[in-house]
């Protein structure tokens, strides 16, 4: 075997210039390639009313990440809904609160967050059990956020408001790489739903996390490459000390 020339990351292409993985290319002088295998769909209008949920009766809004925003002003929107500026909005991080701005004037509205961690936004929404909470939430998503909202006895509702769907990867069907790098169990069931005779073979495998790996491992794959680690707790980390030890081993040719 030669050395790593081809990589396939399994997301969009980073907007950022600096990103790492541009260096990670430079670097080793490797063809790096982004392309989403899986992308979100909202659910539309129609589907959401059969879920009889009005949201209009609600007071206050939980955001865990920047689509469930996107999807719940969205279906605002489509069903002509009209939000109120006395809407409370509590988000799980600084970040995601002021992604808010792209829909409403910030500063005029209550808005709070936590530091990324769910617990940590339930003891501030602990001040506020009066509300009617609505959870803007995906079809495949954790009932951690769910059963905690309920142990704590918030009235909330949770709204199906997006999907996350396999990607048509058709047009890779002749292009071979080097590494596959991915990022959740989604994206392992898009690459054998695309490609259901899919061999591994000398292809290497990364995958990001805990959950990835076992659906990388479940669907049968040989995983070479994992993050993060201790040594290694970004992707690009992990990629750069296999790909060194790799190529040292395999010649530079």
């Amino acid at each position: 075997m030669g050395r790593i020339r081809k990589i396939l990351v399994s997301q969009p292409e980073p907007e950022n210039n600096k990103s790492p993985y541009f260096d990670l290319a430079t670097k080793h002088n490797l063809k790096i390639d982004f392309r989403p295998f899986i992308h979100v769909e909202g659910v539309s209008a129609r589907e959401f009313r059969q879920d009889k949920i009005d949201m209009s009766t609600h007071t206050a809004a939980i955001f865990t990440s920047k689509t469930s925003i996107d999807h719940y002003f969205r279906m605002a929107e489509e069903t002509r809904t009209t939000i109120p500026d006395t809407m409370k909005y509590f988000c799980i991080s600084e970040a995601t609160a002021y992604y808010l701005q792209k829909y409403i004037v910030y500063r005029k509205r209550k808005i709070f967050y936590g530091n990324g961690i769910i617990q940590d936004l339930v003891e501030i929404m602990n001040k506020h059990k009066d509300e009617k909470f609505l959870l803007p939430i995906s079809a495949a998503h954790k009932e951690e956020i769910p059963l905690l909202l309920q142990k704590n006895g918030f009235n909330y509702t949770k709204a199906v408001l997006y999907r996350t769907e396999c990607s048509d990867l058709s047009d890779l069907v002749d292009v071979n790489y080097d590494i596959l790098v991915f990022f959740s169990p989604s994206g392992i069931k898009s690459l054998f739903q695309n490609f259901p005779e899919f061999k591994q073979n000398e292809t290497k495998i990364a995958s990001f996390g805990a959950k990835t790996a076992k659906a990388a491992e479940e669907a049968g794959l040989r995983l070479d490459i994992t993050a993060p680690k201790p040594k290694a707790p970004s992707m690009t980390m992990a990629l750069e000390d296999f790909i060194k030890d790799y190529n040292k081993n395999n010649g530079k040719s």
